[in-house]
Formats: C-alpha cells, structure tokens, sequence
C-alpha cells in the first residue's frame, strides 16, 4: 500500500516537473504561457423563508434573562465629598424634578418612564418606547 502511495506522489512531482519544464521553455521562445481557466461558482441566493425563520429565531433567546434598571439621574462627586455622605445627606442629580426615568437593559436605553406607586411597592409606567432601529443607531 504503501509503495502505490509512493508511486503516485512520485507521478504527481513528475507532471509538475513536465509542466514547470514546457512553462519554463515557452517563455524562453518568448511564447505567452497558457492561462488558467476561470473558476465557476453558484450564485449566491437567500434561501431562508423570511419571517417564519426570523420567528424560530427569536424563540431561542426569548428565556434568556436581562438586567433591567431604572436610573432617575447621575452626578459625578470627587472620593473625598462622597465620603462625607451620612444619613440625611442629599445628592443633587443632573435631572430635572418631573422628568421621565430611563430605563435600561444590559446598559442599553429602551424607554423613558415615570414613577408609580402600585401595592406599596414602587414601579414604572413606560411614557416612551425607544424603537428597535434607533437602538441599532445608538450601537454604531
């Protein structure tokens, strides 16, 4: 087996060497060498059934969880002013009294809402809904 391997490799080399040779010689006599052929290939075409496939898509990650938050506002405070915090301390925020909430997933703004009181627990009424093509421009 091992012999008829070795015979083919050999045959292999041989015609390179044949090909190498006539190239080598045709460029001697100032002849053009041969060009190779073109490759074809299929065209490339969408195949996926559109909507039902986007559908089986989305149903993959629907459990996925996410961390959702809410953040009324920010400020920046130097180490030393936030160490001097104790109870009763108040923390001016750069957001305005009245003004909606963000609401954010993994970071990303999806929404602005506002504050609500719903069986002494505190929650959020969305206001505005950040569509999915703004949020794709947001990630650019």
């Amino acid at each position: 087996m091992s012999e008829q391997t070795d015979t083919q490799e050999a045959g292999a080399v041989d015609d390179r060497d044949d090909a190498m040779a006539e190239q080598a010689v045709a460029e001697a006599a100032g002849k053009q060498p041969a060009q190779a052929a073109a490759a074809e290939f299929d065209s490339l075409e969408d195949t996926s059934a559109g909507a039902a496939v986007e559908e089986e898509n989305l149903d993959v990650i629907l459990d996925i969880p996410v961390t959702i938050s809410m953040e009324i506002g920010r400020t920046s405070l130097s180490i030393r002013n936030l160490l001097q915090l104790n109870q009763g301390s108040v923390v001016e925020l750069d957001r305005l009294a009245g003004e909606p909430m963000d609401v954010l997933v993994n970071g990303t703004l999806v929404a602005h809402g506002e504050v609500v009181v719903v069986n002494e627990k505190f929650g959020i009424r969305l206001t505005d809904v950040i569509s999915p093509a703004e949020r794709v421009k947001k990630l650019k």
